[in-house]
C-alpha cells in the first residue's frame, strides 16, 4: 500500500484505488483454457489450481523463480525451510505437470541458491537436458560475522530438446577495454574507439557480474523480497526467445519477467498467487506501454556495470 518515501526513493507502490483497479485486470481460471484467453495476462492463483487448466504446449520459455529452500515470507505467504529431500520432493509435486506446457523446442531456467541448487540439478535433469549453470553476482544484504556472505545465485539453464533457441548476438557484453591492442597497423584490435570510450563487446558467459540488485532509486523497484533485476531477464530473454514467443513465469512475483518479455517485444503468462503482487505487476506493465527502457541495456546491448549511465 502507498506509504511516505524519502524524495529519491522511487520504489513503487500501490494506492487504495490502484489496488482496486488493477485488481478487475486479473484473471482467475475456472476450467480448461486456450491459448488466446491467458496470453498478455496475470492469473492471480496457486500453481497448483491452474495446473489441469492450462493449454499444451504453447510455451517457448518457462522462468521458474520458486520459492528457495529457506524461511521466507512473501505477501501473505510464508514457505518454511525444509530438508534438501524434502524440498526436492515438493519441486516433484508440481514441475513434471508444468512441462506439458512446453513447445519441444522450448527452453526451461530455473532459479535457486546454495539451500536449493542441488535439489534442482537433481529434478531438472531427470526430465529435461541440463545445459549449463549460471552464477549471478547478488550484491546486496549485511556480510556474516561467522561465515562467508552469501552473494552469488545460480540459475540452471535446460532445454526440452536438442532443437532450441540461443541467440548469442543479441547477449554479448559491452566492456571497457583497459589494455586497448593495436594490429600491426596501429589499428583497433577486437575493440572499438568511441567518444565515450574504447569498448569491446565479449560473450557473454555463465558467470553474470553486471547486475544490480533493484533497490530504492531504481523505478523498477517493488517491496518484493526477491525481486529479479529486468537486466537479468532480458539477457535470458533476448537469448532463448524471438520476438512474438510466448514466456510462462508460474511464480511471477511483483512481475519482471512479464514486463521484460513486453519490453522485448514477446508475448508473457505470469502466475502469481499473491494479489498485491498480482496489482503491483500489472502497474509495472502499464508503465512499460509507455517506457520500455531496461536499466544496463541499450543501443541493443548490454553494458558491463558502471561502464554506461542510463
Amino acid at each position: 500500500m502507498e506509504k511516505s518515501k524519502a524524495p529519491r526513493n522511487r520504489t513503487l507502490t500501490l494506492s487504495t484505488h490502484e489496488l482496486e483497479h488493477y485488481q478487475q485486470r486479473l484473471l482467475k481460471l475456472k476450467d480448461a483454457v486456450g491459448v488466446e484467453a491467458i496470453l498478455n495476462q496475470t492469473i492471480n492463483q496457486d500453481l497448483l489450481e491452474v495446473l489441469d487448466k492450462l493449454p499444451t504446449g504453447f510455451v517457448d520459455l518457462l522462468f521458474i523463480d520458486p520459492p528457495y529452500n529457506l524461511t521466507k515470507t512473501f505477501g501473505e505467504t510464508e514457505f518454511k525451510e525444509r530438508s534438501l529431500s524434502a524440498y526436492q520432493a515438493w519441486l516433484e509435486s508440481w514441475f513434471p505437470q508444468l512441462l506439458k506446457i512446453l513447445k519441444t523446442t522450448a527452453s526451461v531456467y530455473i532459479c535457486g541458491d546454495w539451500h536449493s541448487s542441488a535439489a534442482i540439478h537433481l529434478v531438472a535433469e531427470k526430465y529435461l537436458t541440463v545445459r549449463n549453470c549460471i552464477t549471478w553476482e547478488r550484491e546486496k544484504g549485511r556480510g556474516a560475522n561467522a561465515n562467508w556472505k552469501n552473494c552469488s545465485e545460480q540459475i540452471w539453464f535446460c532445454t526440452v530438446s536438442n532443437q532450441y533457441t540461443f541467440n548469442i548476438d543479441a547477449v554479448k557484453l559491452k566492456r571497457r577495454v583497459m589494455a586497448p591492442y593495436t594490429n600491426a597497423q596501429g589499428k583497433p584490435k577486437d575493440w572499438q574507439k568511441t567518444e565515450q570510450g574504447n569498448y569491446r563487446l565479449t560473450h557473454p558467459s555463465n558467470l553474470w557480474t553486471d547486475l544490480t540488485i533493484p533497490f530504492w532509486s531504481m523505478p523498477e523497484n517493488t517491496d518484493h523480497p526477491t525481486q529479479k533485476p529486468e537486466k537479468l531477464l532480458a539477457k535470458i530473454i533476448l537469448a532463448s526467445s524471438n520476438v512474438g514467443d510466448v514466456v510462462l513465469d508460474p511464480f511471477m512475483g511483483s512481475g519482471t519477467t512479464s514486463v521484460v518479455a513486453k519490453k522485448t517485444g514477446r508475448s508473457y503468462v505470469g502466475i502469481e498467487r499473491d494479489l498485491a503482487y498480482c496489482c503491483l505487476a500489472e502497474k509495472r506493465l502499464a508503465i512499460a506501454s509507455e517506457n520500455s527502457a531496461i536499466q544496463g541495456y541499450a543501443e541493443g546491448v548490454f553494458w558491463e556495470r558502471n561502464a554506461l549511465k542510463t
